[in-house]
C-alpha cells in the first residue's frame, strides 16, 4: 500500500511538472511572438494573407451558424415569452443572448474547429518536413515569418467575425419572429434599440471575443509550433487545439462574464 501510495504521488508530480513546464513554454512562446509583431505589421501583406485565410475562409461556417443559432433563439425564446404575454421582448431576448454570449463564444468554439486546427496542422507539418529548420539557416525566425502573422491574423479576426455571427443571428430572430410567427416588428426592433446599451453589452461583447481570439490563437499556434515532427504527432497537437481552446474560451467566458456582467 505505501508503494503505491508512492507511485501515485510520483505520477501526480510528474504530471504537474509537465504541466508548469509546458505552460513556462507556451509563454515564452507568446512573449517572443510578440517581440517579433513588429516585422509583421512592417510587412503587412503577410498579415493581410494570413487575413484571408483565418476569417474569409471561416466566413460561411459562422454566418450559416448565427443564422440558424439566430432563428432557434427566435423559435425557443418565443415560445418562453409568450407563457408570459412578452412576445414583444423578442427582439430584446435574442439582441442580448447574442451580442453578450452566444456571439463571442459560439463564433470563437466554431473559429477553433475550423481556424485553429488549419494553423496547428499548417506549422506541424512544416515542423515535419524542416521548413520552419531551413528558415533558420537561412537567417529567417520562423516566429517572425510564420508565427506573428498568423497570430495577429487570428487575433484580428475573431472579433469581426463575432460581430458577423451576432448581425446574422439577429436577422434570423426576426426571420422567425417576426415574419414567421408574426411578432410586431416596430416592437421587435424599437425594444431592441432600447435595451441594447453599447458599452454594457456590445463593446463587453467585442472584449470577449478578442479575449477569445488571443487564447484560441496562441494555442493553436503552440500546438503546431510544439508538435512532434510526424504524422501521428500533428494528428494529436491538433485535437489537442480543439479540446484546449474550447476549454480556455468555456472558463475564460466565466471568468469574463463574472466581472463584466455582476452588476447587470
Amino acid at each position: 500500500m505505501p508503494e503505491r501510495a508512492v507511485i501515485s504521488v510520483r505520477r501526480i508530480g510528474h504530471v504537474t511538472i509537465e504541466g508548469v513546464l509546458r505552460l513556462g513554454y507556451a509563454a515564452r512562446f507568446i512573449t517572443l511572438t510578440l517581440l517579433h509583431s513588429g516585422t509583421s505589421f512592417r510587412r503587412l501583406r503577410l498579415v493581410i494573407r494570413e487575413l484571408y485565410f483565418t476569417g474569409v475562409l471561416s466566413l460561411i461556417i459562422i454566418l450559416v451558424s448565427g443564422l440558424f443559432v439566430g432563428m432557434v433563439l427566435g423559435l425557443q425564446g418565443f415560445q418562453t415569452l409568450q407563457t408570459y404575454g412578452s412576445e414583444s421582448a423578442l427582439g430584446v431576448l435574442v439582441a442580448l443572448s447574442l451580442v453578450r454570449e452566444l456571439g463571442p463564444v459560439v463564433s470563437a468554439l466554431l473559429f477553433a474547429s475550423r481556424a485553429g486546427s488549419a494553423m496547428t496542422a499548417e506549422i506541424g507539418l512544416m515542423k515535419a518536413t524542416e521548413q520552419l529548420s531551413a528558415m533558420e539557416m537561412m537567417a529567417v525566425d520562423p516566429i517572425a515569418r510564420v508565427v506573428a502573422p498568423r497570430f495577429w491574423a487570428g487575433v484580428i479576426s475573431m472579433p469581426l467575425l463575432a460581430a458577423m455571427f451576432s448581425a446574422m443571428g439577429v436577422f434570423g430572430g426576426y426571420l422567425v419572429g417576426v415574419v414567421l410567427i408574426g411578432v410586431d416588428e416596430g416592437s421587435f426592433w424599437s425594444q431592441m434599440q432600447n435595451a441594447v446599451d453599447f458599452r454594457e453589452d456590445i463593446l463587453n461583447g467585442v472584449i470577449k471575443s478578442f479575449v477569445f481570439g488571443v487564447a484560441v490563437t496562441w494555442i493553436a499556434l503552440f500546438e503546431g509550433y510544439d508538435a512532434p515532427p510526424t504524422a501521428e504527432g500533428v494528428s494529436g497537437a491538433t485535437t489537442r487545439t480543439v479540446v484546449t481552446s474550447s476549454l480556455a474560451v468555456l472558463g475564460l467566458d466565466f471568468i469574463l462574464t463574472s466581472f463584466m456582467f455582476r452588476g447587470a
